[in-house]
């Protein structure tokens, strides 16, 4: 299946791409966009892969669902489009990046300036219907999204993994410890946030390992 995805990712993963269960995922995906208001934007389910190259990925953050609500999701997990007030989930990160490094709050949601940095925001579900959240789970995708956690892992060195809540840290409990830096908090989101996501100090940690590893930290 010729699928429109960044080359380097398109290279690594053109095996999934022939396999049954990413046919049927496309059918399945194709007729929901036919039959209902699905999210993000067709051209932008892959928009994770188009900012972060297999080359330039450096830190992984994992979601879960893309945000279900109106113009909000656009392929990058936890972030929303310019002018999308920040869902409570992003703000916690924000509230957090203050805390941790002292930087203030920004103007806007759109994390596509941390993508083009090295950071994969992937979620697990590419996408999803319009105010259903999880509409979308078990029909593929996280097989898809669990080869691409794999080939990371396996094929390249020093990269750090911000696993926020028990989804997360399931999903990436294959990873080696030896090779990559996995940082393990609950979700930012409101429901659990207090419990040590605020205070976590990711966002440090991750800059203090990619330094000592020699590697451009990441402007958050």
């Amino acid at each position: 299946m010729d699928v429109k995805i960044e080359e380097s990712w398109k290279e690594k993963l053109s095996n999934e791409f022939n396999k049954p269960y990413f046919d049927q995922l496309a059918q399945f995906v194709k007729k929901e966009y036919q039959t209902n208001q699905v999210f993000p934007k067709g051209k932008e389910i892959f928009n994770a892969f188009q900012h972060c190259s297999f080359e330039k990925t450096k830190v992984v953050i994992l979601g879960q669902d893309p945000y279900h609500g109106l113009g909000q999701a656009h392929g990058l997990s936890f972030s929303v489009r310019e002018g999308i007030p920040f869902p409570p989930s992003l703000l916690n990160i924000f509230k957090e990046i203050n805390r941790d490094l002292g930087k203030e709050i920004p103007s806007n949601g759109n994390l596509s300036r941390w993508a083009d940095q090295g950071v994969l925001l992937l979620n697990a579900t590419l996408t999803v219907r319009a105010h259903q959240a999880g509409s979308h789970q078990n029909k593929g995708w996280e097989s898809f999204t669990d080869e691409v956690i794999r080939q990371l892992a396996q094929e390249k060195e020093n990269l750090v993994f911000m696993l926020w809540g028990a989804y997360a840290q399931k999903k990436a409990a294959f990873i080696s410890d030896d090779k990559h830096l996995k940082l393990h908090a609950p979700h930012p989101s409101p429901l659990s946030a207090h419990r040590g996501f605020l205070g976590c100090g990711h966002f440090s940690k991750a800059n203090a390992y990619l330094r000592e590893k020699g590697l451009p930290e990441i402007h958050w």
